[in-house]
């Protein structure tokens, strides 16, 4: 769970996600829109991928992937990234962490 937050906290914005994910796809197409350049980690291609995903279990995501996190805080998947698109509260979310400057 520590490599887990240390990664998550490394960059404004951070996304666990797998490969073949195509839901992880869609939220990084979302932020992608927005001018933000996420951290993607692949966790089917990271040597580390089965048991940080065990931690994101273990944080509350579920599915496990995507899990999002904006200013090293969990914000948690599709659904919720989407819903607070639509409540007009990911951007200013985005400005604090300091991946959006628009």
């Amino acid at each position: 769970m520590e490599k887990v937050n240390k990664m998550a906290s490394e960059k404004p914005v951070v996304i666990f996600s797998k490969s073949s994910c195509c839901i992880s796809h869609t939220v990084w197409t979302l932020f992608h829109d927005f001018g933000v350049n996420p951290t993607v980690h692949e966790l089917d291609e990271i040597p580390m991928g089965p048991e940080m995903e065990q931690a994101l279990s273990r944080l509350g995501c579920n599915p496990t992937v995507p899990a999002v996190f904006i200013g090293g805080e969990l914000v948690g998947g599709a659904n919720e990234v989407m819903s607070l698109h639509l409540k007009r509260t990911l951007k200013p979310m985005l400005k604090k962490a300091g991946a959006l400057w628009v």
